[in-house]
């Protein structure tokens, strides 16, 4: 996949709960920025004041939220986080890499929430007006696995990581089923290997990317 050459690049970082999501993103800016990359890093929810409302209410709420509004609130962050962050970033050129998309959506809501895929994916992808990542990394785990991952990082649970496992087992299954139907966008990797050798899987995929574009990376030299 090659990315257009009138803008930046866009990869997103998908998985259940534990996975190593951020440390794998953060991993990536590293990368990115020390071969002169400008990089926007950011997440969903909570990418933006609105985001960090949205946030609050969709994973920390002490009440009961309906699964349907549940999934309008996360289209509601994702159109304002896309419009505002993501979208402009792109346009000044520069690489976005983000925590959770519209995957995420289908995969917690579509699945998990039993919305259905193709309903959760065209509320998405109308709030964001069709945005599709360049690429998405799915860090797929057993969620047994992750499960103990979390209880490890000794954290409260936030709604979605308290859900029982067969919500859970459904997540990942939808991830991987998206993945399998748009091949192209989705790098696949084994979360239970060592953080560099994901990390380094990561930036040839990444790395491969940019070189199809206008500006490419060269690795330890200026962009």
């Amino acid at each position: 996949m090659t990315p257009r050459a009138d803008r930046g690049v866009f990869v997103t970082f998908e998985g259940g709960d534990g996975v190593g999501k951020t440390t794998q993103a953060a991993l990536l800016q590293e990368w990115l920025e020390s071969g002169g990359r400008t990089v926007v890093r950011t997440r969903e929810p909570g990418g933006t004041e609105v985001g960090v409302l949205v946030r609050d209410i969709v994973l920390h709420h002490r009440g009961e939220v309906d699964a349907r509004a549940e999934a309008l609130l996360y289209a509601a962050d994702r159109a304002h986080h896309v419009a505002t962050v993501v979208r402009p970033a792109l346009a000044r050129g520069e690489v976005v890499i983000q925590d959770r998309y519209l995957d995420s959506s289908v995969a917690y809501q579509g699945a998990g929430r039993v919305l259905g895929r193709d309903e959760v994916r065209r509320l998405s992808l109308w709030a964001t007006e069709g945005l599709l990542p360049d690429l998405t990394v799915l860090l797929d785990l057993d969620p047994a696995a992750a499960r103990r991952r979390l209880d490890a990082a000794d954290k409260p649970f936030d709604r979605l990581e308290a859900e029982k496992a067969a919500f859970h087992d459904s997540v990942r299954a939808e991830f991987l089923a998206l993945a399998a139907a748009e091949p192209q966008r989705f790098l696949v990797l084994d979360a239970a290997r060592p953080q560099g050798e994901l990390a380094a899987a990561i930036r040839d995929r990444v790395s491969r990317l940019l070189d199809g574009g206008a500006d490419p990376l060269r690795v330890g030299a200026p962009g």
